[in-house]
């Protein structure tokens, strides 16, 4: 039997249920983009904040173009489970934050009308990237935000809401972008200037896009997954997600309105989101790229096996307790050697099974932000960095190819111009190339001889 309102109660007496009255509440929250990591995140800690006698913040999702998450969804009446796995085991919760979800291009004006509607307080996104529309130096791509975009519906029920002597909405991203709220607040000043220009004094005194650093992994449900989840729960789940234990959500506290009583469940409400975006780039992600490429070469495929190698893990230790926390700025509360030993331990899930080839793409995107903004920082302090030259070299290997025969073709936007560097010369031209003066990467990290002779 399939997941329903009808069919809930027949649900495995070990799932957790909603604290609340679904039919009760009110819709609070647009949000866009709802798939497998929003339901894991943000709807799941408004799930909770409701349980804890929060009122009113239902969750109407928006999926832009594709009407899969909708087929999943809707039958269910927007219920679904989140199940967290560990190497001790699976919990399922049954989560009851979602409404409904509404396919932006066959019914555009139930979107406008939700963004419009009194009870609404928050339009919230994580569309990855792509959705914001943005050309090679971050400014609004006006022929990408067209009709069919989030600016369009944000703005038009921005309108209706001005008209009818509404306030204003807070616009909540919840994508991975360096200081997420500055740029979506600059993408719609820019939509809005152009298109709906005597809407753009009224929505700078009534919005507010406030910045926010998300955190937990989601890996892709499988058939495997929902098998296993059935098997708990004794549903079927056609929107079941799958996660870790851990989570973060920090958010600026610069709402427009209202807002849920996020923190009561777990979310950290701050002044500043940037020590926090900071240690999540040099920490988090400088570790997990260094564990994808020396794992890699060590011949694993999963990040808890690459953890569990001693020499990857004291690795991976050094380079962020050693060499990425002291370029942090940490916020009052923001203990940061808390925050490396519980990445270690979220490394060393064996249950997630997160690929250690899936982190490596793109690595010419991330690199500079992972592990060259530290180098950098430790350089204008006379700091060496040993764990992330020793990752530099292993990224270097892997553009060369190295890993093809195991993995397939090297996955980056710039792989043929960095198959061309290694091509032109050896390993200490290569480096050169890369990091030495006037290198690809010199603008954000320029390699001293010392460096480069450690990288050749």
């Amino acid at each position: 039997m399939r997941l329903s309102t009808t069919a809930a109660s027949r649900l495995s007496a070990d799932v957790v249920r909603p604290g609340y009255d679904r039919a009760a509440q009110a819709v609070g929250i647009v949000h866009f983009g709802i798939g497998a990591f929003h339901r894991a995140h943000q709807a799941w800690y408004t799930d909770r904040a409701m349980g804890q006698g929060d009122r009113d913040w239902m969750i109407t999702g928006v999926s832009l173009r594709s009407a899969d998450v909708a087929t999943q969804m809707n039958p269910q009446d927007g219920l679904y489970t989140l199940s967290e796995r560990s190497a001790a085991g699976i919990g399922v919760r049954l989560v009851g934050s979602v409404r409904r979800v509404l396919v932006a291009s066959e019914q555009p004006e139930a979107v406008i009308a939700e963004l419009a509607a009194p009870s609404t307080r928050i339009a919230s996104f994580t569309v990855t990237e792509k959705g914001y529309c943005r050309a090679a130096d971050g400014s609004l791509d006006f022929n990408l935000a067209h009709s069919q975009s989030l600016y369009y519906f944000v703005t038009q029920g921005l309108r209706r809401r001005r008209d009818a002597g509404l306030p204003g909405l807070t616009l909540l991203s919840c994508d991975n972008l360096a200081d997420n709220g500055r740029q979506l607040e600059a993408l719609m000043q820019a939509y809005i200037a152009r298109h709906e220009p005597d809407m753009a004094a009224w929505f700078a005194d009534n919005c507010t896009c406030p910045a926010t650093m998300i955190d937990r992994i989601v890996p892709a449900t499988t058939d495997a997954d929902r098998k296993a989840v059935a098997g708990v729960s004794g549903l079927d789940d056609a929107a079941a997600v799958v996660t870790e234990p851990f989570s973060q959500w920090v958010i600026e506290d610069r709402f427009a309105g209202a807002r849920p009583r996020w923190h009561v469940v777990g979310a950290e409400l701050v002044a500043d989101v940037a020590p926090y975006e900071t240690a999540k780039l040099r920490m988090l992600n400088g570790a997990h790229s260094a564990l994808a490429y020396r794992g890699l070469m060590a011949g694993y495929s999963y990040v808890h096996e690459a953890i569990g190698d001693p020499d990857l893990r004291a690795m991976v230790t050094r380079l962020m307790l050693e060499e990425a926390a002291p370029t942090i700025a940490a916020a009052p509360g923001q203990d940061l050697s808390a925050y490396a030993a519980a990445l270690i331990e979220r490394f060393a899930n064996p249950a997630l099974n997160h690929r250690l080839i899936q982190i490596a793409m793109d690595g010419s995107q991330k690199i500079p932000q992972r592990w060259l903004e530290t180098l950098t920082a430790n350089q204008r302090e006379g700091r060496s960095c040993p764990a992330i030259l020793s990752a530099i070299n292993a990224w270097m290997n892997h553009v060369r190819g190295d890993n093809v025969a195991a993995w397939g073709p090297v996955d980056d936007p710039m792989a043929d111009r960095l198959r061309a560097v290694w091509q032109a010369g050896d390993r200490s031209a290569v480096a050169r190339a890369l990091f030495g003066a006037g290198g690809l990467f010199a603008q954000t990290w320029t390699a001293t001889d010392n460096d480069l002779a450690a990288l050749s």
